[in-house]
């Protein structure tokens, strides 16, 4: 979900100490490098594996731990710089895009290592998980560096409605990069920010309804929620198996695409990844610069008007859109759009109880093995836990029967139904659409511990952008698009299943066109000057 909570420190976040110093590795032109240029680099001998993640972890130091505190990354990985030595002894011309490329993932996905995998929970420290989780195999395999873990909304936005997005119980309260007392919004909000302040190249999260889509929009950066099925959720802290998805993170749509490429395919361990093999692809294939010219994108207007900023960069994107070529129509019906809010929260709570009593039952080394356990647990640590918010959604979710249930089965049928046939794909033919366009939630709103998130177009994990791909299992991308007081405000294309080239192929070519990504400058504040901060 993406809604989160605050408290400042629980855990002292896990970093390497004796970093080095800033050398030529850690500015800015290569933190904010993207795959294709540190490639080049290695390539050429100008850099290795070792100097880039040494780099980055002195980036962490002072940025994220010390500087600006962003509070983005929870854990580094212990382990990271053997790792990377490794990796350059076996370096070759004939690598992969990924070789050597530090990934940062979200600390609901399991690394079988020296780091803990705690959803943000404290409840979850006393082992680290038995195995990596799938995507992580496939990361590894592809040569990816593991670098660390970021701080997440804690168990990934479902505890409480009246939650700050990007705080956990174990990693306290991370920050916009853009502006420090804004929201980073969630729950990925730790690899958003990450990514866009260039503590890693590329970051993966999670969603489950908004959170990969909306901490991206709201960070600058780029995020793609994939087709329910495309990645397998092996190994994630799970909400629901009927909308969870893991998805990449990245400054750009190239980095997006490639990272994608390596995590899509299917695992049978993850019966939802049955058809994968048929629809996971190389990615980066669709990176057209011309990717709008011809497209047919519908707009829809029932997920704008909310804030005028957004309004106005939707305004714009579609102005430049029609000059490349695109044929847009605006606007478009979006089917049983506010019948879908009621239905998702139903199936959310009843998937909830049910995905994570069969996670904690299988996590071994934990003193919680029930969200019962989890219930009791809070309220027996409710200083470290529950300093600002509550566990309302908790409480609802352990009332909730099981699966066979009635209202369950016929809330899940209608969702899916509404939200995808009857929704989506309707929407899709009415017009003969390659995709549909909406704005983010707007630019970032002021954190706010003891009210919790302020988001102008209501409740940020019913109705939204995010919401009718995220309840369909559909596939959706948001990119920057521009501005409004030094905040970032992006917009959001969703499509059919399995559209995912189509998705990138429009992206990019947005993208290439648009130049809307910037470097963060860390203002204190809306109207500061830059901090004097390490860009």
């Amino acid at each position: 979900m993406n809604r989160p909570a605050v408290r400042i420190a629980a855990l002292t976040i896990a970093l390497l100490p004796g970093l080095a110093l800033a050398t030529e590795a850690t500015s800015p032109d290569v933190a904010y490098a993207s795959i294709d240029q540190l490639q080049q680099r290695m390539d050429a001998g100008a850099l290795d594996s070792r100097q880039l993640a040494r780099a980055l972890l002195d980036r962490v130091q002072r940025i994220d731990r010390s500087g600006p505190t962003l509070r983005a990354v929870i854990e580094t990985n212990p382990d990271v710089l053997p790792l990377a030595d490794a990796l350059d002894a076996k370096r070759t011309r004939s690598h992969g895009p990924l070789y050597g490329i530090p990934v940062l993932l979200k600390d609901n996905i399991e690394t079988g290592d020296h780091m803990l995998t705690t959803a943000g929970s404290l409840a979850l420290i006393d082992a680290p998980a038995a195995r990596d989780a799938s995507l992580v195999e496939r990361l590894r395999k592809a040569g990816a560096l593991i670098l660390g873990k970021t701080n997440l909304s804690e168990w990934a936005n479902f505890r409480s409605s009246h939650a700050s997005s990007g705080w956990s119980g174990r990693g306290g309260q991370t920050k916009n990069p853009y502006v420090l007392d804004r929201n980073p919004c969630g729950s990925s909000a730790g690899s958003a920010v990450a990514v866009a302040a260039g503590l890693a190249t590329v970051a993966i999260g999670t969603e489950t309804d908004g959170s990969i889509i909306c901490p991206a929009a709201m960070n600058g950066i780029v995020g793609i929620k994939p087709t329910l099925g495309l990645v397998s959720r092996r190994g994630i802290v799970p909400i629901s198996h009927n909308q969870d998805t893991a998805g990449p993170m990245a400054r750009s749509v190239a980095d997006a695409a490639t990272l994608l490429s390596v995590i899509a395919g299917s695992d049978p361990r993850d019966p939802a990844t049955l058809e994968a093999d048929r629809h996971a692809t190389d990615y980066t294939k669709f990176l057209d610069p011309n990717g709008l010219r011809g497209k047919r994108i519908g707009v829809v207007r029932q997920l704008a008007g909310a804030e005028p900023n957004a309004d106005r960069v939707l305004a714009q994107s579609i102005a430049l859109m029609k000059a490349q070529g695109a044929i847009v129509v605006d606007p478009v019906t979006l089917p049983h759009l506010a019948e879908l809010g009621d239905r998702e929260f139903t199936v959310l709570l009843y998937d909830f109880k049910h995905d994570v009593n069969a996670y904690l039952a299988n996590r071994r080394g934990l003193k919680v093995h029930t969200l019962a356990d989890l219930i009791a647990f809070n309220q027996a640590h409710a200083a470290e836990e529950m300093p600002w918010f509550g566990q309302e959604l908790f409480e609802k979710a352990e009332q909730k029967g099981p699966l066979t249930d009635k209202a369950y089965a016929d809330a899940l049928a209608t969702a899916k139904r509404l939200s995808g046939p009857e929704g989506i794909d309707a929407a899709l033919q009415s017009q003969q659409l390659d995709a549909l366009l909406a704005p983010s939630w707007g630019p970032a709103f002021v954190t706010d511990p003891v009210l919790g998130d302020h988001i102008v177009s209501g409740d940020p994990t019913v109705g939204g952008a995010s919401q009718p791909a995220a309840v369909a299992g559909y596939p959706s991308i948001t990119v920057p698009a521009g501005f409004a007081h030094g905040l970032p405000v992006g917009i959001v294309l969703f499509g059919a299943k399995w559209s995912e080239p189509v998705l990138i192929s429009i992206a990019y070519g947005f993208e290439q066109h648009a130049k809307a990504w910037q470097a963060p400058q860390f203002l204190p504040t809306v109207g500061d000057p830059p901090a004097a901060s390490p860009r």
